[in-house]
């Protein structure tokens, strides 16, 4: 099986004149994933975009990760990866250390059913917002956007093949009547 790719960040503001930039993580394990000499993959709408950036330092300023690139020089350059997402490459048979914590691959092809084990649909797509991972769910030929928080998606049962989403008014089954 090849490798399975992963979000493990997204870049935010430029930080100083040096080329820092300012991540938001998206991994339970900013030290590893973050370490020197780590290749990131960016992904993002800036033509100018690197291939790959390389770690070449981090640090934490005020709860905020902070990261030099050797590919990224000055600030100029920093600014012109704002917003391009981070993605690593993880043999298939890794999972989190965390119990609680999931990869997109793991959850895409789950079965999502209601608290009383009705099919809703399948998950097809995990999207990374700056406030939250949404589920993108195939309901019936319908596509349902359901934020990925526990209140909504109590239950993840990757053994069963299904989450269960605590569906709202509005949410999945759509307007009360």
């Amino acid at each position: 099986m090849s490798d399975i790719e992963v979000c493990v960040g997204r870049i935010g503001k430029a930080h100083g004149v040096r080329g820092e930039v300012s991540v938001e993580v998206r991994s339970d394990e900013p030290e590893r994933r973050f370490v020197d000499g780590a290749v990131l993959r960016p992904r993002g709408r800036h033509p100018a975009l690197p291939a790959v950036l390389t770690v070449a330092g981090t640090r934490w300023h005020q709860d905020r990760l902070l990261v030099r690139f050797a590919e990224v020089p000055d600030r100029s350059a920093a600014e012109q990866t704002r917003g391009a997402l981070l993605y690593v490459d993880l043999p298939p048979d890794e999972v989190p250390d965390d119990p609680e914590e999931f990869y997109d691959h793991q959850l895409v092809g789950l079965t999502a059913e209601d608290t009383d084990g009705r099919r809703i649909g399948v998950v097809t797509e995990v999207l990374h917002h700056a406030g939250q991972e949404l589920l993108v769910l195939d309901a019936d030929g319908r596509e349902v956007l359901v934020p990925f928080v526990t209140a909504l998606v109590p239950t993840v049962d990757m053994a069963g093949g299904r989450l269960v989403v605590a569906d709202r008014p509005g949410l999945v089954s759509g307007e009360p009547e």
